[in-house]
């Protein structure tokens, strides 16, 4: 069977990803083509848009830095343990991924609403989370949590605990071994993990409208912004989608050239290895 020029791929294959990539590109392209470029740069920072891109850039952040605390010792969990039940939490940590969103913020607004299983508690201690900005960070890392999860789990696996055992014959402690190998190994996966959790924060709808609400300045991310502006305003829906994805497109892009291209390493199954100048000396 024929291969592609200098590759080990089979010709035939390169039909399917051809066709992948146009289906992936062709609607930005059209969403580029449909942007009123003279009124562009008005009608992405009017005053609206502006608060929304503002609170959409704060709450995913503060969702990312939730889903590192949380996430990290999951991922850890998951990877090292030998627990029974494992497979269960890593069904669920992985639901919200197969959840349409809406689901999961009806399930966050019973947690958490005011009459909710946590929630009333919380109104009765004068602590409202539904429906404000709080609840916004909090729909967004539910969502989120699980890209940085299943990142950071999948490098610990393909590495293995080989470095963690050296360390701790030679008399190091679990928590030296922590701070001294683990952390350093993985943080290029942390680093890739925390990006796609900040893509899929800034893109987060159905969650942020079910249990945060709409109301300007508190909760109308910028995709809801987008979605009130659409019957409104279509060509300022289309200038602020167009946004979206090009802050999208920069965020993954910078991260991702920074993760994968620094001298003499390896990408490895999301851990670095050192071997690429070690290979180039034994050529």
């Amino acid at each position: 069977m024929g291969r592609a020029p200098g590759t080990g791929v089979p010709r035939w294959l390169l039909l399917p990803a051809a066709v992948g990539f146009a289906f992936v590109a062709g609607p930005l392209l059209a969403l580029t083509g449909a942007v009123q470029w003279s009124h562009f740069f008005a009608l992405v920072t009017s005053d609206a848009s502006r608060a929304a891109l503002w609170l959409s850039l704060k709450t995913s952040v503060a969702s990312t830095g939730l889903c590192v605390v949380m996430g990290v010792p999951m991922a850890v969990a998951l990877a090292r343990l030998r627990w029974r039940v494992l497979p269960v939490l890593r069904a669920m940590v992985l639901l919200p991924l197969v959840l349409p969103p809406v689901v999961g913020g009806m399930a966050l607004l019973y947690l958490f609403g005011r009459y909710g299983l946590v929630g009333r508690h919380l109104e009765a201690l004068g602590a409202r989370i539904a429906f404000s900005t709080t609840a916004v960070v909090l729909a967004e890392a539910f969502v989120a949590l699980p890209f940085l999860v299943i990142t950071l789990e999948g490098a610990m696996r393909t590495a293995g605990d080989r470095y963690e055992r050296i360390a701790a014959t030679l008399g190091a402690g679990p928590n030296t071994v922590w701070w001294r190998i683990t952390v350093p190994l993985l943080r290029p996966a942390l680093i890739s993990g925390s990006v796609l959790a900040f893509a899929r924060s800034l893109g987060e709808f159905g969650a942020t409208l079910t249990f945060a609400g709409s109301l300007q300045g508190s909760t109308r991310t910028l995709p809801l912004e987008i979605y009130l502006q659409r019957e409104n305003d279509p060509d300022a829906a289309v200038a602020l989608s167009l946004l979206l994805v090009l802050f999208a497109v920069v965020i993954v892009l910078v991260a991702y050239r920074r993760v994968g291209v620094a001298e003499g390493r390896d990408w490895a199954g999301g851990l670095w290895r050192w071997g690429g100048s070690e290979r180039r000396e034994r050529a």
